[in-house]
């Protein structure tokens, strides 16, 4: 993820990217289709081949977490469809980190859907700039479409909807208010904490002491990693499908197995080499 956008940085630096908007130049994977299905309960994988949307489905409607690129909006629709639910029924939308790959089609999702919007409070600023005031994306012009938030969330704020209640949990750093989300989830067989996590991967070159329009940059990285050892989770995945392998841990047409997604020692070891990567650029 780190080189991948450092690469869309210095492209958009050497003028390649148009000043405003997504990159153009995106990885593919961003933007090829793969097949939804069942993650776990009422969790569901909707999003593009790499970009993770997911679909928590309630009696009261469905909750989306995060929506990709902007052109990544027809194969939500197509996908949600494909699973035999109502894209109109979602009435929350949630996202992880206010970056272009990962919000680029939440305003029209929102004005289409009429969802309402939850929002880490931290990443307010650069949803309603429509990235502009992000600290390292909005220097080069990688913005998308400004979003007004229905609602500012806190760390550890819940959000219900129908039998559905996430927590969210604030982890700064990848942005000013990157967050993850935990909720209980259950089958004919039994019941699963999932945790739906934001790694905090580096995406500046520059040091922490040089980033004024966020200088708890370095003690919002610190806490995270604290925080993010100390969950207790029993299935999880990630922002990006390469994050959490999901290609490797499932084909196209396997049978429902929440257990594939119960790997800890795969999401341990992400996060301690992000944090080695940390340790490494404070020295």
């Amino acid at each position: 993820m780190k080189n991948i956008v450092f690469l869309l940085l210095t492209l958009c630096s050497l003028g390649l990217f148009a000043q405003v908007n997504e990159p153009k130049n995106n990885p593919k994977e961003w933007s090829e289709k793969t097949e939804p299905f069942r993650i776990a309960g009422n969790l569901y994988y909707v999003g593009t081949y790499d970009l993770a949307a997911y679909l928590i489905v309630t009696h009261k409607g469905n909750i989306l977490i995060n929506t990709g690129l902007a052109n990544s909006l027809p194969i939500i629709k197509e996908n949600i469809k494909t699973l035999g639910f109502n894209y109109k029924a979602i009435k929350i939308l949630l996202l992880t980190q206010a970056h272009f790959d990962h919000l680029g089609a939440m305003a029209d999702i929102k004005g289409e859907t009429g969802a309402k919007l939850y929002v880490d409070e931290k990443d307010a600023d650069a949803i309603i700039s429509g990235g502009k005031s992000d600290y390292e994306m909005g220097k080069y012009g990688v913005t998308f479409k400004p979003i007004k938030p229905d609602h500012l969330l806190k760390n550890n704020e819940k959000i219900s909807l129908g039998n559905v209640t996430l927590t969210m949990l604030h982890h700064p750093g990848h942005t000013k208010g990157s967050c993850s989300f935990i909720f209980d989830t259950k089958d004919s067989k039994q019941t699963y904490k999932v945790l739906i996590a934001n790694l905090p991967s580096i995406i500046i070159d520059r040091k922490f002491s040089e980033v004024k329009d966020y200088p708890s940059i370095q003690n919002d990285y610190a806490n995270t990693f604290k925080a993010m050892k100390n969950i207790n989770f029993d299935l999880w995945v990630a922002s990006h499908a390469s994050q959490f392998n999901l290609h490797e841990k499932r084909k196209p047409g396997a049978p429902y197995n929440p257990k594939l997604f119960s790997d800890k020692e795969a999401y341990f070891k992400s996060l301690s080499n992000l944090e080695n990567a940390f340790l490494q650029k404070i020295k």
